[in-house]
Formats: structure tokens, C-alpha cells, sequence
């Protein structure tokens, strides 16, 4: 002990750098506990409000400017001209198909997306068993698919061999297991793969809403500039966008650019770990013009500010961002995972839905937000009655 600390009686720092030895206290938001909450089951939204703009939307401005309460058609007061509006333009696929075993048992199979043909070797992007199906790559489209990877349920039941009738015209083939529970499955039907997924396939709503899907799903449950078949869910964000909006920002001097990534059911996937770092973040494809890089470097570049619409375009964007801040054009599969603490490199502003608890989703919110921002407007929105999740309200920030 010094002279020093001996006459004040102040402990002298132990070992740890803490007064008493202690270790010191982590600091807030960075453990996956702090990003839980009680949400009362009837603040999520099991339908969406009539008019796609008529959502609430909460602005939290990092600034520390006091929250303000709007409506999401005021978004256009927001956005001043000269700053760049990017959407993810990614297509919901009705993928869940339904339908039973030769023993009449109720069967569902999820379809993650299309592999490529049967043949020797390993499943290249999972892993699989020698003599699997080979994939074909994150980027394949949809088209005349026929070979899915798949999650099935019954799990046990729904072993290679077996088949589910989902129509007279439409059988499903399980052909192999994937190293992590999935399947690889075969579309048995005459009908093309992306005819026969409209004519049977449903919605794949998140397992929030406690009901199935309904026909105002199929064009609720996408955005109005989804183009790019590929997601099993939406990029929730853009579902409170009208063409009315989009026109009007366009003519107060707002840009528009567009990029894809396509929304895997690793997005429902719960984080176990209590350290964020040690979470293995699910991977998704995503692909950046070149019109659309461009607009962004050049929106920057000019003093504009970015506009996220979903954390689906941050992902997007910081992972094809380098460290100097510019976006490069081209496709890939990104497992870039944003928490505290986090150096945004292409992202200026950011509008997104409110996220369920202990969520890869909320975490990313956080980074940008700053943690105890970000918890502060969830209280008050919960305090406020918004509606939360996918049909939910929004916030942006600023």
C-alpha cells in the first residue's frame, strides 16, 4: 500500500484494476442477457395495420435528441434531398409445403433453397455425406428447381427413402440428411419447380404469429419492390414502403438503389451463447450492383447520408464495404455479425422494425443505436403500445 492511499483509506487497485480485486462489471450490452425483455404476447402484431404506411414510427436520434412518435408516411420528412434511400428487393418464396406420409401423418417441409444436381462427393456447402447431392453454390435461383435443401418435421420420421404427398400433382422425395438436421429433398411433379411452389407452396410467416397463412400473406408479406425470388422471410422493414412514398421522395431529391440479400431461416435462430462473440452468425447471399455501389460511394462522397432500410442492407452493405468506406459491386455469402461494439463503414441511417428479444437483430440496432439508446426506445415503445416484430411498427435512426 502507498503513503498515499494508506492516509485517504481509498483500497489500491488489485490485480483485476478493480478497488477491491473483483473483476470489473461487463460493460452494458455486451452479454446476450442484456438484450432480453418481457413482451406481453399481445403487442405482437398477428396482422398487419390496413395501409402499409399507416405503421407508427418511432425516431430515436442518436444525437440525444428527445424520441418522436409519427407515422411512417412521415418518413418523406425525414430523408432530405440528396440522401439515398438502398432496399433489399429480395422475393419471399412460398416454401412451406404441407402435406402427409403415405401413413396419413401430417408433414411439413421448409424449403431453404435449391442444390444442385445428385452426384458424388460431399454436399459442398454443408458437408454432406460421400454419394450426397453436390449444392450448387449459395447463389442458385429458383427457376425450374427441383433438389431443395429442406428442413422437414417430423424430423425423426422424415428419413431418405421416404416421400410426403403435398398434391395429386405434387409429391417430396427426401434423399439425404445434412450434418445439421436438414434434408435434401427432390420436388416429385410434371409442373415446373417455381409453378409448382405458387400453386402449393404457403407463406413461410415467422413462428411468432401463431396462425397460418392467409391469402392477404401473399402480398402483405413482401415488399412492393421485391423482384429477386430467394428469402424465407421478409425484409421486414420495407413492408411499410408504398409506390406513393417512393414517388415522393423521389421528386424531393431522395435516391433509390437496390440490392439483394436473400433472408435465411437463421434469422429465427436463437443466440445460446451469453458471450456475442462466440455466437456463429447463420450465412446469407447478397449481391451489389454496380449502379448500386456506385450510388452509394457517390452519395457519401457528396456529404448524403445512407439510408438502411432493414438490417438486411446493413449486412449487405458493411460486408461489401471495405475500410476505407467504399461499397464494391459483386455477389457473394456473407456471415458478418454486428454487435457492440462496431465501426460502421457504409450505413448513415438506418430504418428497422422492433426486434424479439436476445436477437442477432437487435444486437445489430444496438450497434448502431448505442445500447442504452436502443433499450430506452423499446421501453418506451412497449409503454406506448406499438406493435413489434415482422407486421409491426418502425423506428428510424438518425
Amino acid at each position: 500500500m502507498t503513503p498515499e492511499s494508506a492516509s485517504s483509506g481509498i483500497p489500491e487497485p488489485g490485480p483485476s484494476g478493480s478497488a477491491d480485486g473483483a473483476a470489473p462489471a461487463p460493460e452494458p450490452g455486451s452479454r446476450v442477457s442484456d438484450y432480453d425483455y418481457e413482451l406481453p404476447p399481445g403487442r405482437i402484431a398477428q396482422y398487419p395495420v390496413k395501409y402499409r404506411d399507416d405503421s407508427r414510427l418511432l425516431v430515436l436520434e442518436r444525437a440525444g435528441l428527445p424520441l418522436r412518435h409519427l407515422r411512417f408516411r412521415d418518413i418523406v420528412t425525414l430523408v432530405p434531398s440528396g440522401d439515398l434511400l438502398v432496399v433489399n428487393e429480395s422475393r419471399v418464396l412460398p416454401v412451406r409445403l404441407l402435406g402427409r406420409k403415405p401413413t396419413g401423418a401430417p408433414s411439413e417441409i421448409l424449403l431453404l433453397r435449391p442444390v444442385g444436381e445428385v452426384g458424388e462427393g460431399a454436399l459442398d456447402t454443408a458437408g454432406g455425406p460421400s454419394g450426397g447431392v453436390r449444392g450448387s453454390g449459395v447463389t442458385a435461383g429458383l427457376g425450374d428447381a427441383k433438389l431443395w435443401e429442406a428442413l422437414v418435421r417430423p424430423g425423426g420420421k422424415l428419413k431418405p427413402g421416404r416421400r410426403v404427398e403435398v398434391a395429386p400433382e405434387l409429391e417430396v422425395e427426401i434423399l439425404d440428411s445434412t450434418p445439421d438436421g436438414g434434408r435434401i429433398v427432390r420436388l416429385v411433379t410434371d409442373l415446373s419447380g417455381e409453378e409448382a411452389l405458387h400453386r402449393f407452396g404457403h407463406m413461410p410467416l415467422p413462428p411468432y404469429l401463431e396462425r397460418q397463412d392467409e391469402p392477404l400473406d401473399r402480398e402483405r408479406y413482401q415488399t412492393i419492390y421485391a423482384t429477386d425470388p430467394g428469402s424465407v422471410a421478409a425484409p421486414t422493414a420495407g413492408l411499410h414502403f408504398t409506390d406513393r412514398l417512393l414517388d415522393e421522395m423521389a421528386l424531393r431529391g431522395v435516391g433509390l438503389a437496390r440490392v439483394t440479400l436473400h433472408v435465411g431461416v437463421g434469422t429465427f435462430r436463437p443466440v445460446e451463447s451469453e458471450d456475442p462473440a462466440r455466437h456463429r452468425m447463420h450465412t446469407e447471399t447478397y449481391q451489389v450492383s454496380r449502379e448500386a455501389a456506385e450510388a452509394v460511394n457517390r452519395c457519401r462522397a457528396s456529404g448524403g447520408k445512407v439510408w438502411a432500410v432493414g438490417t438486411t442492407v446493413v449486412r449487405t452493405l458493411e460486408s461489401a464495404a471495405g475500410e476505407d468506406g467504399r461499397v464494391r459491386p459483386g455477389t457473394g455469402a456473407t456471415h458478418l455479425f454486428i454487435h457492440p461494439p462496431y465501426r460502421f463503414k457504409a450505413v448513415d441511417r438506418l430504418i428497422t422494425n422492433f426486434h424479439y428479444p436476445r436477437s442477432t437483430l437487435l444486437m445489430l440496432v444496438a450497434a448502431f443505436a448505442g445500447y442504452e439508446l436502443t433499450m430506452e426506445a423499446y421501453r418506451v415503445a412497449m409503454a406506448g403500445e406499438y406493435r413489434f416484430y415482422s407486421y409491426g411498427d418502425a423506428m428510424a435512426i438518425l
